[in-house]
């Protein structure tokens, strides 16, 4: 088929995109639904949503994408999807949802009751992964259905993200990709496969018995077909190709153009993350892994778990005036407000830096957000500006961890996605941060573009993802380094931000023992 298009299925925290794109790596059409609202808290903290609900906007966006675009669908030869992680569906034996899906944003956790066997509780001390693992099994959203909602869980068939939910509405069977299981659920990562013991030492983490676990078919190849019930919802072909696609995050670094060590990918969204494409699997750290990419091979990852998600919380926080902070919808006017007044303020923010652990991480689980250096000179601003700078020590530490420990060499560019990508300063800062070039491409759809890359390689298009990056991809700016701002940068990374933890790592141990006995 001559200019063939697929159409490219990105679930964001916010949005849902549907988009026709070309091999050329032209979005010729595309439809979004934006999430209203994007989830619903009962409790303070929790983050829930009606897994229907994004089926529904799915509908929407696709139905006007292919009324639209007639003649355009006669072109198209396949179907992928890609999805933010980490947030977990329970389903009845009809496949019916038992409650609202838990998000990867719901800040709830589990109390970890039921122990683990004492020997593996020994082995994860003795390496010194006690701490990670303990926060493994309170974020488990499996283990606090377990201990609070035991009724839920006893009629639980089976237990799965939203994308495998998704799939099951689209191709009529309970089937995902391995890169889209990064998250809290008992998955060897190397092996693109389910543990095969429910008491495998890393899998007895989670608590998911294998019986409610989905049927797993690695990236690129064919995981069902188009049925004739999602056909008449979404308006999608009868029959059309649906391939296993993988995590947002993975789908943004092939849609930068990252597809190999010497280039690393930056994605500025509510959460941030640096990741790293590799061939032979490599943990990021012991017992942290690395992910199943979206075609093939691995991606080293560091996330920022609230990542610029803290720009919108300090705007709601302190830059508001007159709505109470429930009441504030922080708007791209508010942002571009603020991004605007940090132009006027020097880099390194005269001395005050941030440590970014408003959520905990599983490298430094105990870690709290700390900001030191005040003195009366620093305003709002300065807090603004120091949030966007500390997210960048804390990424380039990262990635600093792997050039040194995994991939033996350091990364010669950097490529930047997500919303902080569209400002110009903010890349310059990120630029001087790491002291290496940052570049945009041609769209800021990389998600929607990386996806769709993915789609193409598998259905043949391409031989590989090189070749599909040399078609699909181009660089639209670049931002070099400013040598004044790399010395400041450099100094209060070294002597100020990577001293932080070290030196406060105690004070978190005591602060967690304060908030377990009242918090």
């Amino acid at each position: 088929m001559n200019d063939p298009l697929v159409i490219a299925i990105d679930f964001g925290t916010q949005s849902v995109r549907a988009g026709l794109v070309n091999t050329k790596g032209e979005i010729v059409a595309i439809e979004r639904a934006k999430y209203e609202p994007a989830y619903n808290s009962p409790k303070t903290g929790y983050a829930e949503q009606d897994p229907d609900f994004y089926f529904e906007n799915l509908c929407t966006c696709t139905k006007k994408l292919i009324s639209s675009n007639q003649k355009e669908m006669e072109r198209v030869i396949g179907i992928s999807m890609v999805f933010f992680r980490d947030s977990v569906v329970a389903v009845d034996k009809e496949g019916k949802p038992l409650r609202p899906a838990i998000l990867w944003l719901d800040e709830r956790r589990a109390e970890g009751k039921e122990k683990l066997p004492a020997l593996n509780r020994a082995i994860f001390k003795l390496i010194g992964m006690k701490p990670t693992i303990e926060l493994n099994r309170k974020r488990s959203m499996s283990v606090w259905l377990q201990e609070n909602e035991p009724e839920i869980w006893a009629k639980t068939d089976k237990f799965m993200f939203l994308s495998t939910y998704i799939n099951k509405k689209l191709v009529g069977e309970f089937v995902d990709s391995p890169s889209c299981q990064a998250g809290h659920l008992p998955i060897d990562f190397k092996k693109g496969t389910w543990y095969k013991s429910e008491k495998h030492i890393k899998g007895s983490v989670f608590a998911v018995p294998n019986r409610m676990l989905c049927k797993i078919i690695p990236q690129g190849q064919i995981i069902g077909q188009i049925t004739e019930e999602a056909n008449k919802l979404t308006g999608l072909p009868v029959g059309l190709n649906m391939y296993a696609g993988g995590s947002d995050k993975s789908a943004e670094t092939l849609g930068l153009g990252v597809v190999n060590d010497h280039t690393a990918a930056i994605s500025y969204g509510t959460a941030c993350s640096v990741e790293i494409p590799i061939k032979k699997y490599k943990s990021a750290e012991p017992f942290l892994p690395s992910y199943p990419d979206i075609v093939d091979g691995y991606d080293l990852d560091v996330q920022i778990y609230r990542g610029y998600w803290m720009l919108n919380w300090f705007i709601k926080q302190f830059g508001s005036e007159g709505p109470t902070v429930e009441e504030t919808i922080v708007n791209r006017e508010m942002i571009q407000e603020f991004n605007d007044a940090m132009e006027k303020i020097e880099p390194g923010c005269d001395g005050l830096v941030l440590q970014p652990y408003w959520g905990p991480g599983l490298r430094r689980p105990l870690a709290k957000g700390a900001i030191v250096g005040f003195s009366d000179c620093h305003t709002k601003i300065h807090m603004y500006r120091a949030i966007i700078e500390g997210i960048g020590y804390a990424l380039r530490e990262g990635l600093e961890l792997f050039e040194k420990r995994r991939i033996h060499h350091k990364v010669d560019e950097l490529r930047i996605s997500g919303g902080g990508s569209q400002s110009d300063l903010i890349c310059q800062i990120t630029a001087d941060i790491f002291n290496k070039p940052v570049s945009r491409i041609q769209t800021f759809e990389c998600s929607t573009l990386g996806c769709a890359m993915s789609a193409f390689i598998a259905h043949g298009e391409f031989k590989n993802k090189e070749e599909a990056a040399k078609s699909m991809v181009s660089v639209s700016k670049t931002f070099t380094p400013n040598p004044m701002n790399v010395k400041k940068y450099n100094y209060l990374y070294r002597h100020a931000y990577m001293k932080l933890y070290p030196q406060l790592k105690n004070i978190y141990k005591d602060i967690k023992e304060f908030d377990d006995e009242n918090c």
